[in-house]
């Protein structure tokens, strides 16, 4: 055994999507942090391991930028075969390439040492290397999920349903309870050219007949969510029990629809189950303030909103597979989007805590519409970047300047309903031959400058000025129908790629008073956010777009200087 220590600023408890993202903003933003990930991967209910597909925010215009979508568009250029484990590796490359990260993979944390209501550090068990490592921080984000500081830290949290009553909700049943959202265990097919024969596990339940699956929606076009149990267990400690049982349902499942039923899958082979069951809920902290269903339904304008969702208030029933009276969810709407404050991410008790992911200070209800994962990258990447600041200044994470902070947000590509970026006063006050690439909107037809080949943008200031930065942000296809990975394989897939309105190939060109020139090229751009440092003194820059990865057009939503 050994030991090894750590001084850091902080310190990221699961390594999900929320954890991913809250660890390389805060790393980008300059300060230090170890990320503790207790499985072999990275994406939490996205990887390999659980293959849940990323949902957010619904309705035109509402795709989730920032790091998220930097994630996606990384898959669809390394991945193109959309294989699991090369999702995987795109994940684990997006931690490694920022050297103020330091990634501990196959690490549990098992323990808290406190000072008061102040964390010191955890002590976390890395079991294939067979080392005990002891983290000291100035703060600790847990985003693992399950919020495994709560109990170790003494942190305030909430489990289960709350009564209506408590917070004036309709949504919740009359008496509080322990029951919470099931999890899952998923299985993927794929198609083949022949006919594949099927033969279930002697242990599989057997499901003859379509009336002995309680839920009748049964289908190749699908992720089976639906075999889904736990929430009238315990959702921690019953982990391993709900795998043994959703693996027998999944094999019945599987089999039923081969060998049961008329469901034309006969040249369609399992290629993959799942035995770590995805999760929906489990502890919720008690945080600054607590998001209801009424502040959802309300938009959540809140003076501190740092995030959005707008997945509708999905809420599973307990029994999950085996709720008997229909389809085994409530889709009750909600607005999209959204706002979640930054207050629901900062421990009410511990206070140097804080989170993000499905483990936030939410209600039963607003839980249902705020767990789904794309709104949890983005609360991580608010939170790693607010404790980013408030470390950097020595402030406490819930008095750090918020409009500085959304502003920063904004220029990371991280849309914050109701709010306009402040553009750069540099690229304000030049004369701009497209007014509309220089409005600080990042998302909108009506916000696209559309040109031809051939057509450039150009920026001319009164006298040689000094540049350091260029800001790039390309059309993505908000509104694009597939997500970052497919839920089955057919023979021929044609979704889940870049989108062709990124602009591939691009030129910028500037010169001074002196007729002195400087440009840089790109050949094989395949982000929406592009940055350029650069270190010249000009007085006039051009963007020349050059070609696309399919579109005809050419389309910009920002060029801008500073």
């Amino acid at each position: 055994m050994r030991n090894l220590t750590y001084q850091t600023d902080l310190c990221v408890v699961g390594g999900g999507m929320a954890g991913l993202c809250c660890a390389i903003a805060a790393a980008r933003h300059g300060i230090k942090v170890v990320l503790v990930q207790d499985r072999p991967v990275l994406g939490g209910n996205a990887s390999s391991e659980v293959r849940m597909c990323i949902a957010g925010a619904q309705g035109k215009d509402n795709r989730e930028g920032g790091i998220i979508e930097e994630i996606f568009l990384e898959n669809f250029y390394q991945n193109r075969e959309l294989k699991y484990p090369l999702w995987d590796s795109v994940l684990y490359e997006k931690a490694k390439a920022e050297e103020n990260l330091t990634l501990l993979l196959n690490t549990s944390c098992l323990d808290a040492t406190m000072d008061g209501n102040r964390i010191v550090s955890i002590k976390a068990w890395q079991s294939n290397a067979e080392t005990f490592h002891i983290i000291s921080a100035t703060y600790f984000a847990d985003c693992s999920g399950d919020s495994i500081l709560a109990p170790l830290s003494g942190a305030k949290f909430m489990y289960g349903r709350e009564a209506k009553s408590d917070f004036n909700e309709t949504i919740p049943p009359d008496e509080a309870d322990s029951k919470t959202m099931g999890m899952s265990c998923l299985f993927q097919i794929r198609e083949t050219d022949h006919k594949v024969e099927y033969t279930p596990p002697t242990w599989a339940y057997k499901y003859e007949s379509r009336d002995d699956l309680p839920y009748k929606d049964v289908g190749r076009h699908n992720n089976y969510w639906w075999i889904e149990i736990g929430g009238e267990w315990d959702c921690i400690h019953d982990t391993d029990r709900c795998r043994d049982e959703l693996l027998k349902i999944c094999y019945g499942v599987w089999d039923h629809m081969k060998n049961h039923g008329n469901y034309k899958v006969d040249n369609w082979e399992l290629e993959w189950i799942e035995f770590l069951p995805g999760k929906r809920e489990s502890r919720r902290y008690l945080g600054k303030h607590i998001v209801t269903q009424n502040d959802v339904e309300a938009e959540g304008k809140f003076p501190d909103i740092v995030a959005y969702g707008g997945w509708p208030m999905d809420d599973h029933f307990p029994q999950g597979f085996y709720y008997k009276d229909g389809y085994p969810t409530i889709y009750h709407p909600a607005p999209s989007p959204w706002g979640l404050p930054l207050r629901c991410m900062i421990s009410d008790n511990i206070e140097n805590l804080v989170f993000a992911g499905r483990n936030i200070s939410v209600t039963h209800a607003a839980l249902s519409s705020s767990r789904v994962m794309a709104t949890c990258a983005i609360l991580g990447q608010a939170l790693g970047t607010a404790v980013a600041q408030a470390v950097s200044k020595g402030y406490k994470v819930e008095d750090v300047d918020i409009h500085e902070l959304q502003q920063t947000l904004m220029a990371d590509d991280c849309y914050i309903p109701w709010h306009t970026r402040e553009v750069p006063a540099l690229t304000k006050h030049a004369q701009c031959s497209a007014e509309v690439v220089r409005n600080g909107i990042e998302r909108g037809e009506e916000n696209l400058w559309i040109g031809d080949h051939g057509d450039h943008i150009e920026y001319k200031f009164d006298e040689d000025t000094d540049i350091s930065e260029i800001r790039l942000v390309f059309d993505n296809d908000m509104n694009r129908k597939y997500r970052n990975m497919p839920w089955y394989y057919p023979l021929v897939e044609t979704s889940f790629k870049l989108p062709q309105t990124l602009i591939k190939e691009y030129r910028i060109e500037a010169e001074n008073s002196k007729g002195e020139s400087f440009s840089l090229s790109v050949c094989d751009n395949h982000q929406r956010l592009v940055r350029h440092a650069v270190d010249w003194k000009i007085k006039s820059i051009r963007f020349i777009p050059m070609s696309t990865h399919g579109c005809e057009k050419l389309r910009l939503f920002e060029f801008e200087v500073q």
